[in-house]
């Protein structure tokens, strides 16, 4: 019995030998190239099916078992996925591990930099330029394309998130709030935004929920960051919309770029109904330089001028519209001209200073002026026929005359303080604006139906629409901030948590108000999965008044005037949100689902009404109301090496205004986005990007009438482009060595001297299925007051080609 017991005793001793031989323990640290800990970095084990991830610190350890040849891999989204093999490993192994930025992701449209923990997503424009695009302002398509973002004309580089209004929106360079023209009304207006898509190194975007650092808007936030060129590098591109160019260079001490853009949409004009000579044109000169004298100090400075011209000569216009069974006819006859000119400055200077590697502190200045003009007389004779039975539904006469002239300045100082202590990174900021506005304004609006001046009461004359204004804002508003975020772990570091949590304060003393705004969001990396985020955000937001918002109206003898209302206060909105993001792969190939549920309680909110991109409120009276809904996105590789992605968003809305709970003007309930990306079978030269929309469409009623009396809605939105680019010349990367492809030399070679780095051709088919979609509507009233909406259709099929040239 005791020889039995021995012999159980010694098999199992030798068992526990032989199994603690054959396990070991590989431990280490995954930094990125300026040697900052990388966290959340996947390591992995496949052939064992082992994970582990790294800590806040970039730490990790792992109990593997021993193997003639273990293979480890390091991977994180952004960086070049790092593999070691490790030969017999025994006891404990220790690995230093460097990622570096995946430079084989600038043929990707959009990536995703790092888990997104917070309410800012980060994405990349770095070949747009090889997407189809009608605007030429890259960043903002890419953003319309987003869930929980809309836009209903493919002319407008603005947007609308989560049911706010276009002036919902905050945008930052460099850390600086920028602003838009005040005047214009339609995206045939529009220029180049002043975003330089060629000189943007990262873009960071919020739907909701943002940060403290992020100004006084109620519905996202856009954050750019300019890049500094890392030596030399150039960039041209052509084709049948404009034109731009980039030169970039620096050395140890000093940067400089350059971006020149010069935009014409006389082709995608010609497509209109409206027939004529249309002569616009839009030019935009950037300049960004950066100067380090030490490592301690950075100076900077954003400098932007941009000058749009509008001139259109209308002569006839003729539109159908209408069902199947009821088709009408609108035909125009028109004599006049509009011309409209835009001309903005900006100018930014940044002054950092390094007290060590935690702490520095910043001194921004800066200013923003435009000048304004947009002036018109179109006078019009039209038709309204029923085609089948040829019956005349109205005639007559109108004539449009405008005088719109509006200077604004805007200038700041910024004092802003960000201090990085362990796990912590605490930011801190205060700002002094002076805000001047000049505006004169007098349009009006005359229709003459069947002889009779409309509206008609025969005795006396009336214009349809008048309206005057002669105001001048002269205001100061003081801002600041403090927020920290916080990234730690559980116990036993299995569950990452990253916090953020702020305060805003502001005063404007224009109309005397004080705006307190708490903000606070939570991420979760969960330990039953590490695969999966949750994200979660509450706050209070405000959209402070400025111009637009201020304006009143009253009206005396048929003639409308507008006032600036001092007693207007903030519209606040508080925002409630849930997202779940879940990381996996199919087919060995990446991908990542998103959903974000949402709920915005609105409170003060001024009433307004949309025409085109014109906004036009109403400061006499101020209501309450609510958005909620649901945003999904599913991203990833479809198509192995390519990036594309699928959402869809469900969003309710209402307002209350005069007693009657109704849709806001930007009720958008449903809206589909595809984006997608593929190589012709065979080559990686020819690219092909499909961009598709479909968006509900929005309520609106006849205009001059109450804003509660919008019982209509327009049709949906529905829209696909397509591109196709062809690699004439260019640069790919093997694992080994750097290959050169050309279509006269296709042999592999080492670097080239050649001072081209690529040439690519491309040709787009916009609005690939030609379909009439609708963005406002011009009202007929005839002298019996029966009014008829007749469609303003947008852009038709057009095909553009283009050419770009890197260095």
């Amino acid at each position: 019995m005791i020889q039995k017991r021995t012999l159980l005793f010694t098999i199992a001793l030798l068992w526990l030998v032989a199994a603690t031989a054959q396990t070991f323990t590989l431990q280490g640290k995954v930094t990125d190239s300026d040697m900052s800990p990388i966290e959340l970095a996947t390591v992995s084990v496949l052939s064992q099916g082992r994970v582990a991830m790294t800590n806040l610190k970039g730490e990790f350890s792992m109990q593997l078992q021993s193997a003639d040849s273990v293979v480890v891999k390091f991977s994180m989204v952004g960086y070049k996925t790092k593999t070691r093999v490790l030969r017999r490993p025994r006891g404990k192994q220790t690995l230093q591990i460097q990622l570096f930025d995946d430079n084989l992701l600038s043929e990707v449209t959009v990536t995703e930099k790092k888990r997104q923990t917070g309410s800012t997503q980060q994405l990349d424009a770095k070949d747009l330029q090889h997407t189809p695009s009608v605007t030429g302002n890259a960043v903002e398509e890419l953003i319309q394309q987003q869930a929980g973002v809309s836009s209903h004309s493919e002319l407008s580089s603005q947007y609308n998130v989560r049911g706010g209004s276009f002036d919902e929106n905050s945008v930052y360079i460099n850390n600086v709030e920028v602003y838009r023209p005040f005047l214009v009304r339609s995206g045939q207006q529009e220029g180049l935004s002043i975003i330089n898509p060629d000189m943007v190194q990262s873009i960071g975007f919020s739907t909701g929920g943002f940060e403290a650092i992020y100004g006084d808007k109620m519905s996202s936030a856009l954050d750019i960051t300019y890049k500094r060129p890392k030596g030399f590098e150039a960039k041209a591109s052509a084709s049948l919309l404009g034109a731009s160019a980039y030169v970039g260079f620096s050395n140890k001490k000093f940067s400089w770029s350059n971006g020149l853009r010069y935009k014409t949409n006389k082709g995608m004009l010609s497509t209109l109904d409206t027939d004529g000579e249309y002569d616009p044109k839009f030019l935009d000169y950037q300049t960004f330089l950066t100067y380090s004298p030490s490592k301690r100090w950075d100076i900077s400075f954003i400098g932007d001028i941009s000058d749009s011209r509008y001139n259109f000569y209308p002569e006839n216009r003729e539109t159908k519209f209408g069902t199947m069974q009821s088709v009408k006819a609108f035909k125009v006859y028109f004599d006049g001209w509009e011309k409209d000119v835009f001309t903005t400055f900006f100018g930014s200077l940044n002054i950092t200073h390094k007290l060590n590697d935690k702490t520095q502190f910043s001194l921004i200045t800066s200013a923003f002026h435009t000048n304004e003009q947009e002036r018109y007389d179109i006078q019009g004779q039209y038709w309204l026929n029923e085609t089948e039975t040829n019956e005349n539904l109205g005639v007559g006469t109108y004539m449009e005359h405008a005088r719109n002239y509006l200077k604004a300045t805007v200038k700041s100082v910024k004092l802003a303080v960000s201090h990085k202590p362990k796990n912590h990174h605490i930011q801190a900021g205060l700002t002094y604006k002076i805000e001047k506005i000049r505006e004169y304004t007098k349009e009006y609006e005359m229709r003459d139906s069947s002889g009779y001046s409309v509206p008609h009461t025969g005795q006396d004359l009336y214009m349809i629409y008048s309206l005057k204004a002669n105001n001048k804002l002269d205001a100061n508003r003081v801002e600041t901030y403090i927020q920290d975020t916080w990234k730690f772990a559980n116990a036993d570091e299995t569950t990452f948590y990253t916090l953020n949590y702020g305060v805003r304060f502001s005063h404007w003393n224009f109309n005397k108000e004080s705006i307190f705004s708490p903000r606070v969001s939570l991420g979760i990396v969960p330990a039953f999965n590490n695969d999966v985020t949750l994200r979660f955000a509450t706050g209070f937001y405000y959209q402070a008044p400025f111009f637009k918002e201020l304006r009143d109206t009253f009206t005396v003898n048929n003639i409308t005037h507008a006032t600036l209302n001092r007693k207007i206060k903030s519209q606040q909105s508080i925002h409630f949100i849930a997202g779940f993001d879940y990381r996996f792969k199919l087919r060995e190939r990446p991908y990542r689902f998103s959903a974000e549920a949402y709920y915005k309680a609105l409170n003060n909110l001024v009433p307004y009404t949309v025409n085109n991109v014109k906004i036009t409120y109403d400061a006499s009276q101020q209501c309450s109301g609510h958005a909620a809904g649901l945003d999904l996105k599913l991203y990833g590789e479809f198509v192995p090496g390519t990036d594309s992605w699928v959402s869809l968003s469900l969003m309710s809305t209402k307002m209350k205004i005069n007693g009657r709970s109704i849709p806001m003007p930007t009720d958008q309930r449903y809206a589909v986005n595809l984006f997608f990306t593929d190589y012709f079978p065979g080559t990686d030269r020819w690219k092909m990007s499909l961009k598709l929309a479909i968006a509900d469409g929005l309520p609106f009623g006849a205009p001059h009438r109450d804003l509660s009396d919008q019982p209509f809605r327009a049709p949906a939105y529905r829209r696909a482009d397509i591109g196709m680019s062809y690699l004439a010349y260019g640069k790919h990367k093997t694992s080994a060595e750097e290959v050169v492809i050309s279509p006269k030399n296709k042999k592999k070679k080492k670097k080239s001297s050649i001072p081209v780095k690529a040439v690519w051709l491309g040709i787009d088919c916009l609005n690939l299925l030609g379909i009439n979609n609708v963005n406002s509507y011009y009202w007929i009233t005839d002298v019996t007051n029966q009014q008829y909406a007749v469609p303003n259709y947008l852009t038709g099929r057009q095909l553009n080609v283009k050419a770009t040239i890197e260095f």
